[in-house]
């Protein structure tokens, strides 16, 4: 479809009058690129302002789980709807039932003086923790790498909210990895990877020990980086409506836009009830435009979500370059309605165009109808980020500090393998990844879909396991068959690791590899390095927010507290000082029976 085309197709929610105006005839027009957007240089640009139709309402009106109705069209843009009948009547529908009130019969939750509806819509992938496996039957393990740090910042929404959150949305490795551990830095662009070992005692579980593996990126110079072609996928439907929803995503882009360069292209889609075209591909000079395109967007109507993915793809594809970076950025709380709604089809759809060339990252936004289940999907198959924004402060680490590590892969289809020696480890058990498992076969074809990895970021691991000698969770089996002593090669080894990756548009991929053993291994936890110390610290947090039955009956918050404040070490930024207080804030629920 033309852009010229998909410009005349803006939703009917008042996006219609975004299209530029023409210069007045004979008037010479300055070029203004960039500035604080304000309604005369926004109207001059053909995008006015959306009123700020939160400001002044009570907490409650917008924080609750069902969003309130929206408000009525700005007086700024009185712009007549585009005939779309049937969509009209979809958003009629929903409109009266975003307003309908709650049924007396369900109970409120309080939050510092504040009533809210409970947080019962939420959806979340129902998946097991990984099991424990005996070596001696089972010794490779194979999953996709996860950079993904969504979970981290919604449980962090639950428990400033005063409640723990629910056990599915604890992904405890999107725990770990939402921090940096300082890992030495690969000095090669072609080998992007520098890994780190370490083992310690477990401190949670008598007679384990933890394998803790940790893969640094190479850091992409700001030079190397090359030229951008995005296209933001806003959803402005009803269920956007509040200050923690559709004003906070446009917040968060605008931290996007400040990093954007002359060579960088912009496009941007809203939907709501159907799907339009508000910003035609714009480069990144035009800072300004962007912006007030940004601030013209509100929220009301039902949920296009698969239509708009579709317009953004089509959006991309026309400026298409397999040279740049071709990302779609969707902002959203997951709650499609409309529409393509089918988690499978949308899947399908996002796994055509990653094959195709153009990625998918995902921004979570939201309480109450947050749909994790949608944003894990579209993400995990889009080779895309998967993070959740709670706070404007979270949007400046993804959007500002992690800029590079968000939009500029240095690897696709990460894989780590780990074979564990049966003749020094009887058991294994994998923390996290339980959404990232793969066959061990999967490991060698290039053809299976893993993870994306960004400029500077890292990966974190850990395994649990028992040493042979130690008492084991099951009993050996009677029959089993004995199996060979290991070979001489391998004396004291724990385990073998392997990572295999591509490089950014390569079809074959590439292998590193090292063995883990003793020179790997500290005494004690005390002694362990302090990057293994806080990911420890981390992991408990996650494994007791899980109530994980494998994690000692005595160990506690208390003892979390006190490895997590062992190994705080510099913290500019006060990122692990706020986790110490998450882990308090924990305890306190869990003694409150929240």
């Amino acid at each position: 479809m033309p852009v010229q085309k998909m410009l005349r197709s803006v939703s009917i929610l008042g996006l219609a009058g975004m299209i530029a105006a023409p210069a007045a005839p004979g008037i010479a027009q300055p070029v203004v690129r960039d500035g604080a957007p304000n309604p005369a240089a926004c109207e001059a640009l053909g995008f006015p302002q959306a009123q700020d139709y939160t400001r002044g309402m009570p907490r409650q009106a917008y924080r609750g789980g069902m969003p309130a109705p929206p408000p009525p069209p700005s007086p700024v843009a009185q712009i007549p709807p585009l005939p779309v009948p049937p969509v009209q009547k979809r958003i009629e529908q929903s409109e009266a039932y975003l307003a309908a009130p709650a049924p007396p019969s369900r109970p409120s939750i309080v939050v510092t003086g504040q009533a809210r509806p409970p947080m019962d819509t939420e959806r979340y992938p129902g998946v097991q923790a990984n099991p424990i496996k005996r070596t001696a039957e089972e010794p490779v393990s194979t999953f996709s790498v996860d950079v993904d740090t969504a979970s981290y910042a919604n449980v962090r929404r639950f428990l400033n909210d005063g409640s723990r959150p629910p056990g599915d949305a604890v992904r405890v490795e999107e725990l770990i990895n939402y921090f940096d551990y300082g890992y030495a830095k690969p000095g090669d662009r072609a080998t992007p990877f520098r890994p780190y070992v370490a083992v310690t005692p477990s401190p949670w579980a008598k007679d384990r020990q933890i394998v803790h593996i940790g893969l640094q990126g190479y850091d992409l110079p700001r030079t190397s980086e090359p030229p951008l072609n995005l296209v933001f996928l806003v959803d402005t439907s009803g269920s956007m409506w509040g200050q923690d929803r559709l004003p906070l995503a446009i917040k968060s882009l605008n931290l996007l836009v400040d990093q954007l360069r002359p060579q960088d292209r912009v496009s941007i889609v809203a939907y709501a009830g159907s799907a339009g075209a508000v910003l035609a591909p714009t480069d990144g000079r035009s800072k300004l435009k962007v912006r007030c395109a940004l601030g013209a967007l509100r929220a009301g109507g039902s949920t296009a979500g698969g239509e708009g993915l579709k317009l953004a793809y089509d959006l991309a594809k026309q400026n298409f370059d397999p040279k740049s970076v071709n990302r779609v950025i969707l902002m959203t709380d997951g709650d499609f309605n409309v529409g393509v709604a089918d988690p499978a089809k949308l899947k399908d759809l996002v796994t055509a165009k990653r094959k195709e060339g153009t990625y998918l990252s995902v921004y979570g936004f939201g309480r109450g109808n947050y749909n994790d289940v949608m944003m894990q999907t579209l993400a995990q198959n889009g080779n895309g980020t998967a993070a959740y924004i709670d706070t404007l402060n979270e949007a400046r680490k993804l959007l500002r500090d992690d800029f590079a590590s968000s939009l500029f892969p240095i690897a696709d289809d990460v894989k780590i393998q780990v074979e564990f020696n049966p003749s020094t480890v009887s058991e294994y058990r994998l923390i996290g990844y339980e959404t990232r498992m793969l066959q061990r076969e999967d490991f060698n074809n290039d053809q299976v879909d893993a993870g994306e990895v960004g400029s500077r970021a890292s990966v974190t691991a850990l395994y649990e396991i028992t040493p042979v000698g130690a008492p084991g969770s099951s009993d050996p089996l009677r029959y089993g068959a004995a199996r060979p002593s290991a070979a001489p090669a391998a004396a004291g080894e724990l385990a073998y690791l392997k990572v295999r990756y591509k490089l950014p548009g390569a079809g074959a991929s590439k292998l590193i590899e090292r063995p883990i053993g003793v020179r790997d291994s500290y005494p004690t936890v005390q002694a362990a390095p302090e990057a293994t110390r806080w990911a420890l610290a981390v992991a408990a947090f996650g494994q007791l927010l899980k109530a994980d039955p494998r994690v000692d009956a005595g160990y506690g918050w208390n003892d979390v507290a006190s490895l997590a404040q062992g190994a705080r070490g510099e913290d500019p930024f006060g990122i692990r000082a706020e986790f110490v207080q998450l882990v308090r804030s924990a305890g306190e629920a869990q003694s409150r029976g929240d």
